[in-house]
């Protein structure tokens, strides 16, 4: 296990009925290994109890604070699509409203949305809704419209 900095991240307890615990906790511990089956790492957190609700040894869900990239891109899991060779893509707009294909790489899915490490930068449009009729080289009608959030 790998000892955190003091103050390095801030947890939150998801308790059995979905609900948040009403007090952050702190992040002491955490795996250096991800279980490649689920994904999931071993945590060690300590939050207050004033109230005894919490027992003690709980095994829970808990949820960290990871780094925030205010220049970071996420896109929804349906704006996703792979070609033949399984490369994930993205259709692009561009200002003429001409769909194109744009190959994208893709880190971790947060939320429902992927962030996309490469292949877009600020400001591209892309299709969201729509991506099974949308070809690339075909001109669309936009319905700018903002989006409920997923």
């Amino acid at each position: 296990m790998k000892q955190v900095g003091q103050d390095q991240a801030k947890a939150t307890l998801i308790q059995d009925d979905g609900s948040l615990y009403p007090l952050p906790g702190k992040l002491l511990f955490a795996d250096i290994s991800v279980d490649p089956g689920t994904g999931q790492i071993i945590l060690r957190s300590e939050f207050p109890n004033p109230d005894l609700d919490l027992l003690p040894g709980s095994f829970v869900r808990v949820r960290v604070e990871q780094a925030v990239d205010k220049q970071g891109i996420s896109v929804p899991q349906r704006a996703i699509t792979r070609d033949s060779a399984g490369i994930p893509m993205v259709l692009l707009l561009d200002a003429e409203q001409t769909v194109s294909q744009q190959p994208v790489e893709l880190g971790a899915v947060i939320d429902n949305r992927w962030i996309v490490t490469s292949g877009l930068k600020p400001g591209d449009r892309i299709i969201v809704e729509g991506v099974q009729h949308a070809r690339p080289g075909e001109k669309v009608e936009v319905d700018d419209s903002p989006l409920v959030k997923e």
